[in-house]
């Protein structure tokens, strides 16, 4: 040993670890073994290993298989971890072995330190993996991880962020504007129906998450090694749930089928699936965004998105929809991250699937991605942007689309020649129909009231 390092072993032999590290020689084979990115486990996932040893090592006092001491010294030690005091004994890189094996006995190698003593050592594999197996203990840590980080920050951050879009729907639901369709001008809508869509699109987002939570919260924990349980009581699973919900608040229960809960990751792909959609919905505000604030002289320029900073080194005055933007960037990274999620799932091969730490760290990300991108997103453009209403009402006086709505009354046929003319002419849509319909002015007049045509209806 020297200053720097310490001599540890394990089944294989001896190597030098770090000598401040908390870590063992399990850990640090990892360490070596794997210098491919530099990106470690996320955060939430050493929380939730952290919380998954605690509960086992209560779970197995209570069936009377573990000490009470021992218990007590761990659950110390993981409350550590789950408190985030020893990030920094968590350095294996997240393109690890498959199972997590080497991220589970990292934990388990840490927990173990902190809470041996001289008179009180506790064993990594014997004591703190009692009952269980890197197959089982991964899966749960994915489950458990992703569970909380949708219930303390998706899901508070999609809400608020459908909330505000229906304040703002609701304080621009007078505010007509013309409808688009294939980026054309279409009839006329207010622009509190058109964030009502978009509030109404996260709505939805919720309710689909929430959906896949129920699934999301089944633990596989107790299946160990292959699915049969080996080496762990036959209560031990609904014990640790027990545990696990007391310490977090979360309803886990056992998965119905452990072969299912080892050899897939059915659960974390459906998730991401709907992390997807709401990323899709996102975007698709994002970009109506930045397209009803584009000019503001060339573009539509309906809008104006606060200004937030300069938007060029050469221009100077120029203000860029630097939130939506970053937004519709976040949506393609958790796009792309449901396609890695999507792949890893299909990687169950036989009992176990082999590409746990990919899933959790691409999971993860899309869950965090989205909570601050939607906090943003509510906060920075949908609260505070303007409403350029001399715009609007030239662009929707001007809109020869708006003949649709005498179609019920004279005929397509006319209404066509009425909007050509109009089109052609650059005069407004009233001022041409009085010259070539039967109608007289007052009665086009209500016809053709804008607000009116968002309600519906005929006439």
């Amino acid at each position: 040993m020297t200053n720097q390092y310490r001599i540890e072993k394990d089944s294989m032999g001896e190597l030098q670890v770090p000598a401040d590290a908390l870590y063992r020689a399990q850990t640090q084979r990892a360490i070596n073994n794997f210098p491919i990115s530099g990106i470690t486990l996320p955060r939430q996932m050493i929380r939730a290993l952290g919380l998954i040893k605690m509960a086992c090592a209560q779970a197995n006092h209570e069936l009377g298989l573990l000490d009470e001491n021992l218990a007590k010294a761990i659950a110390q030690a993981a409350k550590e971890v789950v408190e985030g005091k020893v990030d920094a004994h968590f350095p294996i890189d997240i393109f690890q072995t498959g199972s997590g094996t080497s991220s589970n006995m990292n934990t388990n190698e840490v927990i173990s330190t902190l809470a041996s003593t001289d008179k009180l050592p506790v064993h990594p594999n014997d004591h703190v993996n009692m009952g269980q197996s890197s197959n089982d203990v991964f899966p749960t840590a994915i489950h458990v991880s992703a569970s909380l980080a949708i219930h303390e920050q998706l899901i508070p951050a999609l809400s608020h962020l459908e909330k505000t879009l229906q304040e703002k729907s609701a304080q621009l639901q007078e505010v007509v504007t013309t409808g688009r369709t294939h980026l054309m001008d279409a009839m006329p809508i207010s622009l509190g129906q058109e964030l009502g869509g978009w509030g109404e699109q996260i709505r939805q987002g919720l309710y689909r998450i929430q959906s896949s939570l129920t699934r999301l919260q089944k633990l596989t924990q107790g299946g160990t090694a292959v699915g049969t349980g080996i080496n762990a009581h036959e209560k031990f699973a609904q014990q640790v749930c027990q545990q696990l919900k007391a310490l977090t608040g979360i309803p886990f229960s056992p998965k119905d089928n452990f072969f299912e809960g080892l050899s897939s990751q059915d659960a974390a792909v459906e998730m991401s699936g709907q992390l997807k959609t709401v990323a899709v919905s996102m975007m698709k505000i994002a970009n109506d965004l930045r397209w009803m604030n584009s000019g503001p002289l060339a573009g539509i320029g309906e809008i104006e998105l606060p200004a937030l900073q300069p938007g060029s080194s050469i221009m100077p005055g120029k203000v860029n929809p630097v939130i939506p933007e970053a937004v519709a960037m976040v949506c393609a990274q958790v796009i792309g991250n449901d396609t890695t999620i999507t792949i890893g799932g299909q990687s169950g091969n036989f009992q176990l699937n082999v590409m746990l730490p990919v899933i959790a760290h691409n999971l993860m990300q899309s869950i965090e991605l989205l909570a601050n991108s939607a906090t943003v997103l509510a906060d920075k453009a949908i609260a505070g942007f303007e409403v350029n209403h001399d715009k609007i009402s030239q662009a929707l006086a001007a809109n020869p689309i708006l003949v649709t709505a005498l179609n019920p009354v004279i005929g397509y046929e006319l209404g066509a020649k009425i909007a050509k003319t109009a089109y052609a002419e650059k005069r407004p849509v009233l001022d041409v129909a009085k010259e070539l319909c039967d109608l007289d002015e007052s009665e086009l007049v209500k016809l053709l009231d804008p607000y009116k045509l968002t309600q519906g209806g005929i006439g």
